[in-house]
């Protein structure tokens, strides 16, 4: 009576007469787990996993005779993947993805138990996707695949108050024969099943405590739900996307400004491309902040100044306003939490933490320290004069410091012969990288110029 119950043998029940080809799929994947028995009648089944727990597929050939004879003697491709059930989540793949990467460096979403798995030819893994594993089988021998999920359904969901409810995966197998030229891109059957990961041991505790929920319910509110089946079996879908980028161009009907927000994934210019707005380089500093009153396509200027072309498809409809309205937590949910905070820091023109800080003044020159000295107080007019700039190294370099003191100051960079320290007794000790990461932060230096023995630029000094 069991086996009757399955959702697979109620379809047929319930299907046209025998004669009807085109409902009959050519293969059922049955997973080895069982359902929750806390599930509406008329709902999909939702199946509990266990994190890193190899769990049973197994792969069975139901065609009628007759059905696809060009496969007989022949291999098939499969595909399986862990991908999101909510179409929410499904926009921001890609970007959900590169999140959980970065925070589990190594690591796969899904993996093949290659030694408990029966009758998988050729497998493969592929870098790039680590949600899906491929592989060749026989539909005419005994094939089980044993996979392993690694991703927890918390991962993906805001974390603020403790105790958040976890995202349902899907795990979809997508089945392909070979074409003319020998390659498996001819699709024949797609099904899928709803699941929801939980650490070591986690779904068993959530199994029992969906099962005792079960039981203090009267019999009548019983009957509105379905009885807990001891294998999950995948019903037949539409394939699946073979890249996110598919997936985006072919989604059907998403509302356009939730799409919009869910796709906000930016790279930020590295610590080279921002240095020069330290340098006091106007361009780059208009070019570096994105303001409120920015119109629409201001922002896509922004987005593509910024190398952030990739998404600039996807705020084609956000203004400046749009995007700073966002707060770091909303950049960290819809991004995860790498590019949520960089883009975070993008929009707030956050800079890079300069290494080590010098103040640095141009020494007067004799003549006019003569004529203030004439003139009274020293001291006050030795404050007057003396204004330091403030120097930010982001590289440990004797090259920087040059850089910097050209910038500061006007002073053509390629007119700067050496740069020296005076030591002891007057002496001129040449400033290299050693000496300038010895420097200590906020160290204060007067600086005079010198030429250059061949008469051509200059020296400086640092005092």
């Amino acid at each position: 009576s069991d086996v009757l119950a399955l959702p697979i043998f109620k379809q047929e029940d319930s299907s046209l007469p025998q004669e009807n080809e085109t409902k009959h799929p050519p293969f059922q994947y049955v997973m080895c787990a069982a359902t929750s028995p806390a599930v509406k009648l008329y709902d999909e089944t939702l199946t509990y996993l266990n994190q890193g727990q190899s769990y049973e597929i197994r792969m069975l050939d139901n065609r009628k005779a007759g059905d696809i004879p060009e496969i007989n003697g022949k291999l098939v491709k499969s595909i399986i993947r862990v991908v999101f059930h909510d179409r929410r989540l499904q926009y921001t793949e890609h970007q959900q993805l590169e999140g959980w990467k970065w925070n589990r460096p190594g690591d796969r979403l899904l993996d093949l138990d290659i030694p408990m798995s029966v009758g998988v030819i050729d497998i493969k893994t592929n870098p790039s996707q680590l949600n899906a594993v491929e592989f060749l089988w026989d539909p005419t021998k005994c094939t089980s695949a044993f996979i392993q999920v690694h991703c927890i359904s918390t991962e993906f969901t805001p974390r603020k108050h403790g105790g958040e409810k976890g995202v349902p995966f899907r795990i979809q197998v997508d089945t392909f024969k070979q074409t003319e030229n020998g390659e498996y891109t001819d699709h024949l059957h797609s099904a899928s099943c709803q699941i929801k990961v939980f650490k070591p041991k986690g779904a068993d505790r959530k199994q029992k405590t969906d099962r005792e929920k079960m039981e203090k319910r009267t019999a009548h509110e019983k009957e509105k739900y379905q009885p807990s089946y001891d294998t999950t079996v995948l019903t037949e879908c539409s394939p699946w996307p073979d890249t996110p980028t598919t997936f985006v161009n072919n989604s059907p009907t998403p509302a356009p400004t939730f799409t919009s927000a869910q796709h906000n994934t930016y790279s930020v210019p590295d610590s080279n491309s921002s240095s020069p707005n330290h340098q006091g380089d106007g361009t780059s500093q208009g070019c570096g902040d994105l303001h409120p009153s920015a119109t629409i396509q201001e922002t896509q200027q922004w987005l593509l100044k910024h190398r952030f072309s990739t998404y600039t498809r996807l705020f084609s409809n956000f203004s400046g306003a749009d995007l700073l309205k966002l707060t770091r937590e909303d950049l960290v949910q819809i991004c995860g939490p790498a590019d949520g905070i960089r883009l975070y820091n993008a929009l707030k023109s956050r800079s890079v933490r300069p290494r080590l800080t010098i103040y640095v003044c141009q020494e007067p020159l004799r003549s006019i320290q003569l004529e203030r000295q004439e003139a009274g107080n020293s001291d006050s007019s030795n404050g007057a004069i003396y204004v330091y700039h403030a120097i930010y190294l982001e590289e440990m370099a004797a090259s920087e410091v040059t850089r910097k003191l050209a910038l500061a100051f006007n002073i053509p960079l390629h007119q700067i012969n050496q740069v020296y320290r005076q030591g002891p007794t007057g002496i001129h000790i040449l400033v290299s990288d050693q000496m300038v990461q010895n420097f200590q932060d906020e160290s204060c230096f007067l600086f005079t110029t010198i030429k250059a023995e061949n008469g051509e630029g200059f020296h400086i000094i640092l005092k």
